[in-house]
């Protein structure tokens, strides 16, 4: 009973919003009206209608098909009325609102084309907030009103096919694999820690967010799912902004801050921001179990718990100087690192039919990341055309990533394996140069560029035992190596775009030379690969009159391994249990097909399908080996993948205070590879749904709920469970548009979640479950200073480096 009236009293404080819709105001009204074209005489439909006080917009909305527009819950008092589209001249219309004029109707407002429309509307946010493209959807952040208060993370949650939920993980189409740019070049700070660094950034210095559905072709060819491109603004104003956040959240996480400053003076710019906090959790269970047939079939029981402490620490600085209007010297500095300390104790039985073999193991693990980016970037432009670019950019990046595992055994019980401690310490080296040269002729805009990318990734990992009698460690040669993989990259690409009516054409062509060595220092022993890649591009839209649109897209697109897919090292932390990489991988070559129609009105709708397949994916594989009773782990170049999947999106304002986000997806995947010699066949349905809702009160507070569901991930040998996320949280202005104080709890109904993993091979089946809090809290409070409105100039054509394909493992997870 007590559970359920705490249940009722959470219900009742999130949605008791609604009764507030139901009051009226005494000083408020309403404004309508309708908007035609002037030739035509036709309803303008799809058009964005700003209401202005004091030159600045407080609301925005978008005409229905038959071009009316109405206004709710306005304050009495004198406006401007703005009529804004593409292809249109800008329309003001004053009005006044009061209980003599209330509603206030302002009949037919006639809007004239552009005699050119290459022509861009230059007032601050009376731009259409939605625009869809061939290959892509942008969000127009300085269209939005709510640019001056929200974080750039908040602005996600409104952007279609994007979602965030309560653990401000970003989704696109309800997938984790994508990239994020910034202004179209990586950024180590955002790829590693996005939700950090953009809660840290105001919406403010945000110009626009696209989703790029159909990557072009100047994208390296790495197989995405597709690119969050953030565009920051490029209007100069001197004097400086910044923000600063504290958080503390548990009892899984921990304190953290964060902060961005920007600062202009004259021609020279510079934005600094950073970070530190750690993430630590309290133990939690983790099991194995095991059953195996064959000649000698045994059952393996594996029980114990896991804590860890984690601690990440980034930081960073771009610097940017106007030679003058024509030439743009622009550089970025980035150092990041931290580490995860594991604790594991662990019950082993191992039983074969005959005897049992026991032992507790006591295993300590730390693993560590850090390293530096930069990058250095001129931009030239001609005087013709502002959009004609010519580019120069070099990026350098070293990173580090030591890992040990100290076990310890005792309790034994028919076991002779002695302590052991593993040391592997993976270090990586890229240099990347690139020219890109941009051409627009008329309606006609062409792409060009060489790209040339040097790797080296190395290895040296080291396997210890104890020595019993002599009471020391040492170390085993056969179980010790050093390895280099260097992997050069050559690319060379060129794109056209057309625009002709309602109708926008973009094609182009990517070839890739890639060169691939490996070596095996201390056996002397080498791995050579070479290949080359022809990779096409291409998309279409076609927009209607009725605010809608509908677009297609195909290309190529390359999977290379990373370091943690080739890297050799065993890692052998669980006994009867290890993984390692394989350095003989070869990149993977995807089809993908991408389908979307997409309507923009009082709110937007998007849905799509896109299908994908490859024959030749990497994919990890599990064998049981009877001899020594162990599962060994690797990744081999053997699936053929088939994917067809529908998506969704619908961002509705139900009232000016009340929103609401629907998205996901839903599909069916086909696997198959073969393991020693036997085909292997695997398929499901996949899925994501995601609903978000938020409301704005009066006097600065705001509540948010949010709700997703995951379907099980499916695998070649098997596939993991289901996974429910819910987060409630609100925040107060004490300071507007300066202080906020937010706080929320997720999944307040149930203590743990659990994770399960089945594996089966020809011999044996594997069930891994993992347990992990569920329930958890978070404070954090944001404060923004400053008075400068706009960031700082930046090259529109830099460096972009996403072409490789990850394991998509990362310790402490």
């Amino acid at each position: 009973m007590k559970k359920n009236y705490k249940l009722l009293l959470l219900l009742s404080l999130l949605f008791s919003f609604t009764a507030f819709q139901a009051v009226a105001q005494d000083s408020e009204g309403s404004l309508k009206g309708t908007v035609i074209d002037s030739l035509t005489k036709k309803p303008a439909d799809y058009m964005t209608i700003a209401l202005k006080k004091d030159n600045i917009v407080i609301k925005t909305v978008v005409t229905e098909a038959n071009g009316t527009f109405n206004f709710n819950k306005i304050s009495f008092g004198k406006y401007t009325i703005t009529a804004v589209a593409v292809g249109y001249n800008a329309k003001h219309v004053p009005v006044e609102l009061s209980a003599k004029n209330n509603p206030a109707d302002l009949g037919s407002i006639s809007v004239a084309p552009q005699v050119n429309n290459l022509k861009e509307v230059a007032i601050t946010a009376d731009r259409p907030i939605i625009k869809q493209e061939s290959d892509r959807i942008s969000y127009d952040i300085q269209a939005d009103p709510e640019n001056k208060i929200l974080t750039a993370l908040d602005m996600m949650r409104k952007v279609p096919l994007l979602s965030v939920d309560g653990e401000d993980n970003i989704k696109l189409k309800g997938s984790g694999n994508y990239k994020i740019l910034i202004n179209g070049k990586p950024s180590g700070m955002v790829s590693r820690n996005p939700a950090d660094i953009l809660k840290s950034m105001p919406a403010s210095s945000i110009q626009k967010i696209e989703v790029i559905t159909t990557p072009p072709a100047k994208y390296d060819s790495e197989g995405l799912a597709g690119i969050i491109n953030i565009i920051t603004n490029k209007k100069i104003d001197n004097g400086y902004n910044g923000s600063l956040n504290l958080r503390m959240q548990g009892p899984v996480g921990g304190p953290g801050i964060g902060g961005f400053a920007t600062i202009k003076e004259g021609k020279f710019g510079a934005t600094v921001y950073g970070g530190t906090g750690f993430w630590s959790s309290p133990a939690t269970q983790r099991t194995t179990t095991r059953v195996t047939t064959g000649d000698s079939p045994t059952t393996l029981f594996n029980d114990g718990n896991r804590k860890f402490n984690n601690n990440y620490r980034y930081g960073g600085t771009e610097l940017s100087y106007e030679i003058d209007t024509l030439n743009l010297l622009n550089a970025e500095l980035n150092p990041y690192g931290g580490y995860n300390k594991q604790t594991v104790t662990q019950f082993s039985r191992l039983f074969d039919g005959t005897k049992h073999t026991n032992y507790d193991l006591l295993s300590k693990n730390r693993f560590g990341w850090g390293g530096f980016d930069a990058s250095f970037n001129y931009q030239h432009g001609f005087k013709d055309n502002k959009e004609h670019l010519l580019t120069f950019s070099y990026k350098y990046s070293n990173s580090r990533n030591p890992q040990e595992n100290n076990l310890n055994f005792s309790n034994r019980e028919n076991f002779t394996d002695p302590n052991y401690i593993q040391n592997n310490v993976s270090r990586s080296l890229e240099q990347t140069m690139q020219v890109d040269y941009v051409h627009p002729v008329k309606k006609l805009n062409i792409e060009g560029g060489l790209k040339g990318i040097l790797r080296k990734n190395s290895s040296n990992f080291e396997y210890q035992s104890f020595n019993s009698a002599t009471g020391a460690y040492e170390t085993d040669p056969s179980r010790t190596n050093n390895f280099d993989n260097h992997q050069d990259v050559i690319g060379a690409y060129n794109s056209y775009s057309y625009a002709l009516g309602s109708w926008n054409l973009k094609a182009g062509v990517r070839a890739e030379g890639t060169i691939v060595k490996a070596n095996f220092v201390s056996t002397g022993s080498n791995v050579n690969t070479n290949y080359f890649n022809v990779i096409p591009t291409a998309s279409f839209s076609k927009k209607f009159k009725n605010s809608s649109s509908i677009n297609f897209g195909f290309t190529q697109r390359i999977q290379r391994p990373d370091i943690e897919t080739l890297n050799p090292f065993v890692d052998r932390s669980i006994p009867n249990i290890e993984s390692t990489g394989n350095p003989n991988l070869k990149a993977v070559l995807s089809n993908n097909f991408d389908l979307t129609y997409s309507t923009f009105k009082k709110g937007s709708i998007t849905v799509g399908a896109s299908y994908n397949f490859a024959n030749n994916t990497i994919q990890q594989v599990s064998v049981y080996n009877e001899q020594d009773r162990t599962t060994r782990s690797t990744y081999l170049n053997i699936g053929k993948d088939k994917t067809l999947i529908s998506n969704f999106n619908v961002n509705y304002p139900i009232s000016d205070k009340w929103n609401l986000t629907v998205s996901g997806n839903v599909g069916y995947k086909w696997i198959q590879g073969a393991i020693d010699g036997s085909i292997v066949k695997n398929s499901g349905f996949t899925g994501y749904a995601y609903m978000n809702t938020g409301y704005k009160f009066e006097h600065g507070w705001k509540a948010n709920g949010s709700f997703n569901i995951s379907a099980p991930q499916v695998m070649l040998q098997g596939q993991s469970n289901t996974y429910v996320y819910c987060n409630f949280s609100g925040s107060k202005e004490l300071i507007k548009d300066k202080l906020t104080l937010s706080a929320g709890i997720s999944n307040p109904f149930s203590k743990f979640r659990y994770y399960r993993l089945t594996t089966e091979g020809a011999n044996f089946k594997q069930t891994y479950l993992g347990e992990n809090y569920n329930r958890s809290w978070n404070v954090s409070l944001n404060w923004k200073f400053g008075q400068l409105k706009d960031a700082i100039k930046k090259n529109q054509r830099s460096i972009n480096n996403d072409d490789v394909k990850s394991s998509g493992s990362k310790s402490g997870k």
